[in-house]
């Protein structure tokens, strides 16, 4: 870890201590990962004659995949399948892009220093199957105790049922829980779901 990692992880584990659990997304928080997610965008597009602009996926960081696509279609006007959309650009991502997955050592290591002190969450708009391939990578799979993905809840974030649904997975109150996010949408859900928060990116 370098010095700037360093002081982000100290900052960050600070933060952590009065709190009971911890929620972290994936994408662009426990993983580096969101250049590859924009590149299996772009190429999904692509084929759909769409010369995607990449800024979208940062607008829409934490969204599931499938609300992505519709967002996409409306932009573009363009039809799409959206769940086919959504296979497609998961593909891409797993077969090109998920194994060179690094991790975010200053965000991993607070989640690994308090694993078994703490209840330990993982909120991600992504889906299950994917999600499970990145956290293995980045070497955090089985260090939690719940994961709620797209398709867990009725609304992915910004919505804050996918927060409180792991909140009621760990038997913890919203207000004894800090989320760690990269973006508005999930930070929008947190505030949403009346628990903590901190923007990784922004420390």
């Amino acid at each position: 870890m370098n010095e700037q990692s360093l002081h982000k992880y100290l900052k960050l584990k600070e933060l952590s201590s009065p709190f009971k659990a911890l929620l972290f997304d994936v994408d662009g928080t426990l993983a580096d990962n969101i250049y590859a997610h924009k590149a299996a965008y772009v190429a999904v597009s692509k084929e759909y004659g769409v010369d995607l602009d990449p800024d979208l996926i940062d607008e829409t960081a934490g969204w599931p995949t499938i609300a992505v696509a519709e967002e996409i279609s409306k932009r573009y006007q363009v039809e799409l399948d959206y769940e086919i959309f959504a296979k497609r650009k998961s593909a891409i991502f797993i077969h090109d892009f998920i194994q060179q997955t690094q991790p975010v050592d200053y965000v991993r290591q607070v989640l690994f220093d308090y694993h078994g002190i703490k209840k330990i969450g993982v909120v991600s708009g992504g889906t299950r199957s994917t999600l499970n391939i990145t956290l293995d990578v980045i070497d955090v799979k089985g260090k939690y105790e719940t994961l709620v993905c797209a398709g867990d809840t009725e609304f992915g974030k910004p919505s804050p049922q996918p927060f409180l649904l792991a909140a009621e997975h760990l038997q913890v109150d919203p207000k004894d829980c800090l989320v760690f996010e990269d973006g508005d949408p999930g930070v929008q859900g947190a505030i949403a779901a009346g628990m903590s928060w901190v923007r990784i990116d922004e420390i």
